[in-house]
């Protein structure tokens, strides 16, 4: 594997779908959504927040990606995965970095994620990233959609 000074950082645009999915079923941990990570749900997302998703590439491949997006008060990271043979290089440090810009510029202050617990590489990046796991609140969800339905990649 190259270094990381030829990964090429963009805005995630819906032409990526495909392969970013093809990615984030090779991350051991992740929940997947039949509705909301299809590309129809990708699509809406990125209509939604068109500046602020990001991928990592290399040699014309995508080796990262962040969706990223906003409520105009806090930002939010889903999904965000490097591919297994590009990790400890510093691409997810660098793509968190740059969806923290982005949601700068569009006035955001604050940025939450969700990492399942299960997900020990996820939540050991995270921490050794500098980010403040949140012992003062919990996570709750309400189902409107009960064909929505999650599926874990073991």
């Amino acid at each position: 594997m190259a270094g990381t000074m030829d990964i090429l950082y963009r805005e995630m645009v819906i032409e990526d779908y495909e392969e970013v999915y093809k990615l984030w079923k090779t991350i051991k941990g992740f929940g997947i959504r039949s509705l909301d990570d299809s590309r129809e749900g990708v699509e809406r997302f990125l209509k939604r927040n068109p500046s602020t998703s990001v991928v990592a590439v290399q040699n014309g491949r995508i080796v990262g990606n962040i969706l990223c997006g906003h409520d105009g008060r806090t930002g939010y990271f889903y999904h965000v995965c490097v591919e297994k043979s590009y990790r400890k290089h510093g691409i997810g440090h660098q793509m968190a970095r740059w969806c923290m810009y982005a949601l700068k510029a569009e006035g955001i202050n604050k940025v939450s994620l969700i990492a399942f617990k299960s997900n020990a590489v996820g939540n050991a990046f995270w921490k050794g990233v500098g980010w403040t796991e949140r012992p003062d609140v919990n996570c709750y969800d309400f189902v409107l959609n009960e064909e929505n339905i999650t599926n874990f990649i073991r």
